[in-house]
């Protein structure tokens, strides 16, 4: 019964539950990607180092036996000099195999260089060469020749190297000779045909050049003599001159006439008669008799009646010169209305007149432009014409002179000469340090492309650096233990003997005797109680009383490290209980060399007691272990189960830490069922072996799954700095 093994701690009273004492949501952090450091550089070289001089190796066998194959005599090379252009170009004479109307300048180059090249090393003109140097060294021909010759151009100069190489010395020198005389040659006859085609050129166009410029004075003379056109300029002034003058006389006809229109409207109106009668002596002489005649009759009407002959005589006067008034009055209004419409007759017609001059040069203006731009065009014409004319008359003239004249042709600059020495007496050193230096460079590469694709982590502070999780433990590489799990652990090595002490203060406490451990052992038992006091140290207020142990892959050791802990707590005075919660595929047993006829799959499945499960390492009494027991057919169903979380809370009364061993995180559900009634998570991770990505797919899932991480242990660390370990 579970009642057996009783707690030390007597305080607890049996109140401790399932529950974490520990938050559950602690984040999974990830570094950011950083480039290679230069220590982390050399670090690589070194842990790569046979890899690195494995490739070496073989890429410098490979160098070696292309040098010894491959390996050719001594080499004599030759040169010679060619200026193929001449220094300074007459300015009067137009080479005429070059285009017409080439916008070049005339300091640039004529000759087409790469052309030329192709046509030095044609098989046309090397035909003569090759028949005459077969003469005395048979062994030449046309592709042979071509391979050892190079012909360039220096830089942007007009001169033209070429270049020779042979085994033989005179071999070289007469090659040279040979072709430095072929190349003179070819110079000269080609510069003759040249001058020939020139000249031949300028007979066949200067017929059709010359009577284009006399088709353009034509046509100038036609456009001159039609539109009395001279000159645009003169025809510009002449045209702005009499448009501004005939613009002034009608902006005056204008004037005039809007006085005379104004007038009009003033005599057509009311006042404007009256201001004209006015103005006129008869018509005023006849209203000032009438007046006279008004006041006598009205003097006389006071003393006499108007039956009077008197009065009667009197009125008969005034009224006869009425009339005479209306006859004034309508004489002098014809008089006016006449002159002022014969004035605006006049002045309408000249205004319309003037009118139509003013169209007249507008449309002038407006044709002007055109009319300048044909006579531009035709002395642009003409002009192009006669320049053209000229230059085939000068290059014609010249170049009768140079046919007449020796033609030097190409100029020999430097005459072929031949080193003494070989091209490159050192070319076999060179090529083996040159080929050492690549192969080195192409095994570094080969390195750093294998340490790209490789996903493991290769030392305990990259593991730290990428991870950013606590780093509770650092085990090294044990080769002894690597060896007995290889032999599936028949027995049980352990890491220490634990006794019960006689002394009665002590009683019930495992205690370790002194033994002597070599430098590796010590380090893998120094390392584990590191591992123990760390996770003990996690909390300060509570002891942690329960932790899972997992891995994100199978091989990392997960099984191996739960176990040395489990003895390791167990050489401190602590009850253990280790149970191999791994229901998939179960180690324990063969590390600890038990029998697994019965184990956690029968407490849960059955009602067997737990003392009947539980066993002792047969060389360390006090540590308690449970074995996984038969496989059942649906582990997560068992783990899962109300049953489980009672037995989990019974074991984690009864002893002062249960150690659970459970399959690997990636791909199985095993853990998220036990972690949650537990202190926390240990992951296990192997050194050069645990894939990167996919442990960082188990801490996304345990993210997900709020599942509290205790802290990260690293395995199979086989550096052998010292002794000391620092997290």
């Amino acid at each position: 019964m579970i009642e057996n093994y009783p707690s030390q701690n007597s305080s607890s009273n049996g109140s401790h539950n399932s529950l974490p004492p520990f938050p559950q949501n602690q984040p999974v952090r990830w570094a950011e990607e950083e480039e290679w450091s230069f220590q982390e550089f050399i670090s690589i070289l070194r842990r790569r180092s046979l890899l690195m001089t494995s490739v070496t190796i073989a890429l410098m066998t490979l160098v070696v036996i292309n040098l010894v194959v491959k390996e050719k005599p001594p080499e004599y090379r030759g040169s010679f000099q060619l200026l193929v252009e001449p220094l300074y170009n007459d300015p009067t004479v137009v080479d005429v195999i070059k285009d017409l109307n080439s916008d070049k300048s005339s300091s640039s180059s004529s000759l087409d260089y790469e052309s030329q090249i192709r046509v030095l090393k044609s098989p046309e003109l090397m035909k003569s060469t090759i028949k005459q140097l077969q003469a005395s060294y048979p062994e030449i021909n046309y592709d042979s020749l071509i391979e050892s010759l190079k012909i360039n151009r220096l830089l942007e100069t007009k001169i033209i190297e070429v270049r020779y190489q042979s085994s033989n010395p005179k071999q070289t020198q007469v090659v040279l000779d040979r072709i430095a005389r072929n190349y003179l040659n070819y110079s000269q006859e080609r510069r003759q045909a040249q001058l020939r085609r020139g000249v031949q050129f300028i007979e066949k166009k200067l017929p059709s050049i010359q009577n284009r410029v006399d088709q353009i004075q034509q046509e100038l003379q036609l456009f001159r003599q039609k539109y009395n056109f001279n000159d645009p300029e003169t025809q510009i002034m002449q045209i702005a001159l009499q448009t501004t003058e005939f613009s002034r006389q009608k902006q005056a006809i204008d004037l005039q006439l809007a006085q005379v229109r104004a007038n009009f409207a003033i005599l057509q109106g009311r006042n404007g008669a009256t201001t004209i009668l006015n103005n006129a002596p008869l018509y005023q002489q006849l209203i000032a008799q009438i007046r006279q005649f008004d006041l006598l009759i009205a003097t006389e009407s006071t003393r006499l009646q108007e039956e009077n002959p008197s009065m009667q005589t009197l009125k008969d006067r005034r009224a006869s010169l009425l009339p005479l008034l209306r006859q004034e009055s309508e004489r002098l209004l014809g008089v006016n209305f006449a002159e002022l419409a014969t004035q605006l007759q006049t002045l309408e017609v000249q205004s319309q007149e003037l009118a139509k001059i003013e169209r007249k040069f507008a449309q002038q203006s407006n044709q002007l432009p055109v009319l300048i731009r044909k006579y531009i065009e035709l002395q642009r014409k003409l002009q192009i014409a006669a320049e053209s004319l000229n230059r085939f008359l000068s290059s014609q003239e010249n170049l009768q002179i140079q046919i007449s004249q020796s033609d030097i042709g190409w100029q020999l600059l430097q005459i072929p000469t031949t080193l003494d020495i070989p091209i490159d007496p050192f070319s076999t050193q060179r090529n083996f340090i040159l080929g050492l230096v690549a192969s080195i460079l192409s095994a570094i590469g080969i390195v750093l492309l294998v340490e790209k694709l490789d996903n493991t982590y290769h030392t305990i502070d990259e593991l730290k650096k990428k991870l950013k999780q606590p780093l509770l433990g650092n085990i090294p590489f044990e080769k002894e233990i690597d060896t007995k799990k290889n032999r599936n652990f028949n027995q049980i090595i352990p890491l220490a003997n634990i006794q019960n002490s006689s002394s009665p203060l002590i009683a019930g406490l495992a205690v370790l005797p002194n033994q002597n451990y070599g430098d590796s052992s010590t380090r893998f038992s120094e390392a584990l109680r590191v591992l123990h006091t760390n996770i003990q140290l996690l909390s300060s207020d509570r002891r942690i009383r329960s932790i899972v142990i997992s891995s994100a892959m199978p091989s990392d050791g997960k099984s191996t490290v739960a176990l040395h802990l489990a003895q390791i707590a167990t050489t401190m005075g602590q009850r253990v209980l280790l149970v191999d919660a791994d229901l998939r595929k179960p180690t324990i047993h063969d590390l600890s060399g038990l029998n697994n006829l019965w184990g956690l799959s029968n407490l849960i499945s059955t009602n067997l007691p737990v003392g009947e499960v539980i066993q002792q390492l047969p060389s360390m009494t006090q540590l308690s272990v449970i074995t996984s027991g038969p496989i059942p057919p649906d582990p997560t169903k068992l783990l899962s189960s109300q049953k489980m979380k009672e037995l989990m809370t019974d074991l984690h009364n009864s002893f002062d830490l249960v150690i659970y061993d459970v399959p690997p995180l990636v791909g199985l559900a095993d853990a998220s069922l036990i972690v949650p009634h537990t202190d926390g998570l240990l992951i296990v991770v192997r050194i050069q072996k645990t894939n990167s990505s996919i442990l960082k797919a188990a801490l996304d899932n345990l993210k997900i799954s709020r599942l509290n991480i205790l802290g990260i242990v690293g395995n199979g660390q086989k550096s052998t700095n010292n002794s000391y370990y620092y997290y």
